[in-house]
């Protein structure tokens, strides 16, 4: 039978990433572990074993410690992966919801600045900049912004979507003003205006 498989190898194959697993789990004190078995579909003499981070981006969502830590090192790793930018993508959205702890939201700044700094925004950078929207960009931020590349339409499309509000409070803010006068939401780095 022929094998396909969509793991990637060293730190990321499928058993490095089962070990890392339990490693985290202990470290976190996880109760009830994922399941890392990847989905695998089989058709004649052929197999195909997807990746496992599907699961583990599973376990992000369901709030697993474990699961959030190995979600956070694939953002942070530059590595390219089978189905890789849809999977860093999901990663990215399920941590937006996850609990994460003061050292955890600054790997991700770091991780999403270095990136921005660097030029490099690549498909799955949208939600990588929402995920930095939802931690918040820190102190750190002027710094930074100071040594984009302001003439790189991508980083600047991409600086926007991590500092602009929220699509639904903006929704929220524009109905408000139109039902009530004007009045309208104010911004937390703008000062509301007098009635």
């Amino acid at each position: 039978m022929q094998i396909i498989d969509y793991n990637g190898s060293g730190r990321w194959s499928l058993e490095a990433i089962r070990r890392r697993y339990g490693e985290y789990a202990r470290r976190y004190y996880v109760e009830t572990p994922c399941d890392l078995t990847p989905r695998v579909h089989e058709e004649g003499d052929k197999r195909w074993v997807y990746p496992v981070m599907e699961q583990v981006i599973v376990g992000i969502e369901a709030g697993d410690a474990a699961c959030i830590e190995l979600g956070i090192e694939f953002l942070e790793e530059d590595e390219k992966f089978p189905f890789g930018k849809n999977l860093k993508a999901r990663a990215a959205r399920a941590l937006r919801r996850a609990p994460l702890t003061a050292d955890q939201i600054a790997r991700i700044r770091q991780r999403v600045f270095g990136m921005l700094v660097a030029g490099h925004v690549p498909h799955e950078f949208r939600e990588y900049a929402k995920l930095l929207r939802k931690v918040g960009v820190g102190e750190q931020w002027s710094a930074v912004h100071d040594r984009l590349d302001q003439a790189n339409p991508y980083v600047m499309r991409s600086t926007s979507i991590s500092m602009s509000r929220p699509r639904r409070v903006r929704r929220a803010c524009d109905q408000r003003a139109a039902g009530a006068g004007g009045s309208g939401c104010s911004r937390p780095d703008r000062p509301r205006s007098a009635p």
